[in-house]
C-alpha cells in the first residue's frame, strides 16, 4: 500500500503533536501551507482556543499585496508576533504540522523570532 504525499504528512504531523502541547504561558505556534496562502495561528490546547492568527489572505485584504513566497511567510511571523506581543505572550512552541522546517515554514518562524518570539 503507497501513501500518499497528504498521508505522509498526516502521520509526521501525529507523530510531533504527541509530544508537543501548547498552554496560556507559552502556547503553540501552528503553521499551515497551501497552493496559494500560508497560515499561522497561536493555539491554547488546554482550552482549545485560538488566540491569535494570521495568515498571507488577511494580509492582503489590508491593502497590500504579498505573494505566497519567503518575503510574505516571513510577514505572517511578524503579525503573528506582534499579535502575541499585544497579548503578552513571549514565548511559544513551534509545531510545523508535518511540513519540513525548510523555505516558508523556516521563514516564518525566522520572521516571529526577529519581531520577538521565543521558541
Amino acid at each position: 500500500m503507497k501513501l500518499t504525499k497528504e498521508e505522509r504528512r498526516k502521520r509526521r504531523k501525529f507523530r510531533i503533536r504527541k509530544k508537543i502541547s501548547g498552554s496560556v504561558g507559552c502556547p503553540r505556534l501552528v503553521v499551515f501551507r497551501s497552493n496559494k496562502h500560508i497560515y499561522a495561528q497561536l493555539v491554547n490546547d488546554e482550552t482549545g482556543k485560538t488566540l491569535v492568527s494570521s495568515s498571507t489572505l488577511s494580509l492582503n485584504k489590508g491593502g497590500s499585496t504579498l505573494k505566497l513566497d519567503k518575503d510574505g511567510a516571513t510577514s505572517v511571523g511578524k503579525d503573528v508576533a506582534e499579535k502575541a506581543k499585544a497579548m503578552n505572550i513571549e514565548a511559544v512552541v513551534f509545531d510545523r504540522n508535518g511540513y519540513k522546517y525548510h523555505g516558508r515554514i523556516k521563514a516564518l518562524a525566522d520572521g516571529a523570532r526577529e519581531a520577538g518570539l521565543k521558541f
